[in-house]
């Protein structure tokens, strides 16, 4: 029977990472997983090119830019292992990258080039990889005498493993078409650990096929946009880029919204942020002879101004033709614009998964959960980050923590 100091299922970039860290600390590590092609996840995001951390993080206030059941839970982890350690990491290995807009870091090339950097790490601390293997089953062996620890028996495709230390770094239920799937929180529920519920999050947005008839064929058209959900405390408002699409809305922007947004309530949103869209409309009354469409298409795009002003038949006119009600009442239509989805395009288009394994049973300082020899990183994880880097530096932050524990843990089972 094949025994490990540590096993990882799982070999996204929380998996990876953690296996080539907990290896170059002189475990022995396997690391397995149903996929026979490893980090799908890291290899189609950022269009290709993996938004592998973000600068702007403030690991010593996590409710800016993670959502959780308890925020301050991730704390621990980003404070000991930050973006910068990351970048560090990336630029031991000469990839190029540059920032874009508010903190963000792509690779210059390939997100290829972060897939060969986990792997070339896992490849300097000997880790036993196992493609395309499934786990069948778990079990649990309390401590006896000379096992001092107890130890874990999975039953695999490629036969028995018998460990100390297992690491669960399976993920959400995300994008299904690229391999996700449920084992994780299975693997939590059969050991007694508390679920948070799970739903999609940086998701687009759909609404009902009726109401969205005026604007479906805006569909591709995209905009600079405030956006905002929920009311006083709860509200959240965010600056990005709007997506029309057939079904609904998407970009930047509802991306981030979805994951705030709660089921029958509105999103707001502004069509144009910074404008005086009154002043503006009211300055055109007074001197264009022109269509009021066309002076629209002016400040937003001339295809969203046809969309709104066909609606109402006084909008159809000259400018100076235009009654100051409508005026009025379309500027602010144009900036708080409220509608309430029907729902979500879900999984297959979700980017990540809102809930997880509850952070009341996990440690946030080694990611052991109250199960002895039990670990759980990433996305499995209740902690779930902002767009733009964020989810890649809780892999990151939360499986070196884990590998660190790990570590530590065999230097004073060898003592």
């Amino acid at each position: 029977m094949n025994s490990f100091d540590v096993v990882i299922v799982g070999a996204g970039a929380a998996g990876l990472f953690c296996a080539g860290v907990a290896g170059q600390a002189g475990l022995s590590v396997l690391l397995l997983d149903h996929s026979t092609k490893v980090a799908e996840k890291i290899r189609i995001s950022g269009g290709g090119r993996c938004n592998f951390t973000n600068r702007m993080l403030d690991a010593s206030a996590p409710d800016k830019h993670f959502i959780s059941q308890n925020p301050h839970f991730c704390r621990s982890a980003l404070s000991r292992y930050t973006p910068q350690d990351f970048i560090d990491l990336v630029q031991k290995h000469g990839i190029a990258f540059h920032e874009k807009h508010k903190g963000q870091l792509f690779c210059d090339h390939s997100a290829e080039d972060i897939i060969r950097m986990l792997l070339a790490e896992c490849d300097a601390g000997g880790v036993t990889r196992w493609a395309g293997c499934g786990v069948k089953s778990v079990q649990h062996h309390a401590s006896t005498g000379a096992d001092k620890q107890g130890h874990y028996t999975l039953s695999t495709d490629q036969g028995p493993v018998t460990t100390t230390s297992l690491v669960v770094a399976t993920g959400g239920l995300s994008i299904p078409q690229i391999g996700a799937s449920d084992w994780g929180y299975r693997i939590a529920s059969q050991f007694g650990l508390r679920l948070v519920e799970r739903r999609p999050g940086l998701v687009p947005l759909t609404f009902d096929g009726a109401a969205w008839a005026p604007y479906a064929q805006l569909a591709g058209l995209a905009l600079p946009v405030g956006i905002e959900t929920g009311e006083k405390k709860q509200r959240m408002h965010f600056e990005e880029d709007l997506l029309f699409t057939h079904r609904g809305l998407s970009g930047p922007a509802v991306l981030q919204i979805s994951s705030y947004w709660q089921t029958g309530s509105p999103i707001r949103l502004n069509l144009a942020p910074d404008l005086d869209l009154p002043e503006r409309l009211s300055d055109a009354k007074r001197r264009s002879r022109k269509l009021l469409g066309n002076e629209l298409a002016q400040w937003v795009p001339s295809r969203l101004a046809e969309a709104w002003v066909s609606q109402r038949p006084e909008l159809q006119r000259p400018a100076s033709e235009v009654p100051d009600k409508a005026l009025s009442q379309l500027a602010e239509a144009l900036a708080r614009w409220s509608l309430t989805p029907n729902g979500s395009e879900g999984y297959k288009k979700a980017e990540v998964t809102l809930g997880g394994v509850d952070t009341r049973d996990v440690s946030s300082q080694t990611m052991e959960s109250k199960q002895p020899g039990l670990y759980f990183i990433g996305e499995v994880v209740d902690v779930t980050g902002w767009l733009g880097g964020y989810n890649f530096q809780w892999a990151w932050s939360s499986a070196y923590a884990c590998a660190q524990a790990l570590a530590q843990n065999r230097k004073q089972e060898v003592i």
